[in-house]
């Protein structure tokens, strides 16, 4: 459902967003014509040309004279990771997936959490602690905080049947992200959760998503390092 606390053309531009992070359209295919997102949305035609303009410009869709919209070719080097579902990637791999959820609760942001997600200090946030694995073996570690403005029902997600990277991808769609990966030791939670000793380096990631206007997410996620590597692919 488009989240109609955004102005028109960033629902719009946030579906399509969303159809493409999930991987449900991947480079080539038709998007919707003009005409059919503006009978979904029911919105103007200029709202959803505004849309597929400003899509177009950002390189996430080609408009092609004669033959309507479709989804872009990467053109550019990126230097971008793609969000990803850990699901998808280990089912692609031909694995089973799993989940162990340790918690899901309500916290109050400190001044650092506060800050990174544009909120006021003692906002109540969510917070979920969760373990995912992939033919029974631990494979990351994931602590999330969640704006409870970008995802209200959060707390009420059975994370055994869904991950929260994709149930934030469908309610609260991708906008904008940013992350930096380095190598460090596990807390003594983390290394017990993964069945690793504390002197095992892991690769962690920290990634805030954006939403339109509310930062949704800011989450670390713990890979041990010998079972696990990032992995994507250039193209020109």
């Amino acid at each position: 459902m488009p989240d109609t606390r955004l102005p028109a053309y960033q629902q719009v531009k946030a579906y399509v967003k969303a159809q493409i992070n999930l991987g449900l359209w991947r480079a080539g295919d038709p998007v919707p014509s003009e005409a059919v997102l503006q009978q979904q949305f029911g919105v103007s035609r200029m709202t959803v040309n505004r849309a597929v303009k400003e899509l177009a410009v950002e390189g996430l869709v080609t408009r092609v004279r004669g033959s309507g919209t479709v989804v872009a070719q990467l053109h550019r080097i990126s230097s971008t990771l793609a969000v990803r579902d850990i699901h998808e990637e280990v089912l692609e791999r031909g694995h089973s997936h799993a989940t162990k959820v340790l918690t899901v609760e309500k916290v109050r942001a400190d001044t650092a959490l506060a800050q990174i997600l544009k909120l006021r200090t003692g906002s109540t946030v969510f917070h979920s602690v969760m373990v995912h694995f992939e033919d029974g073996v631990p494979i990351q570690f994931e602590d999330r905080h969640v704006n409870p403005q970008a995802a209200p029902h959060y707390l009420s997600v059975d994370f055994s049947r869904t991950t929260p990277t994709r149930y934030l991808l469908e309610q609260a769609p991708l906008t904008e992200a940013s992350y930096s990966i380095k190598a460090a030791l596990p807390s003594a939670l983390e290394a017990k959760q993964l069945a690793i000793k504390r002197r095992e380096p892991c690769l962690v990631m920290t990634r805030r998503t954006i939403s339109g206007i509310h930062v949704a997410s800011l989450a670390r996620l713990v890979y041990p390092g010998l079972r696990y590597s990032f992995s994507g692919k250039f193209e020109l």
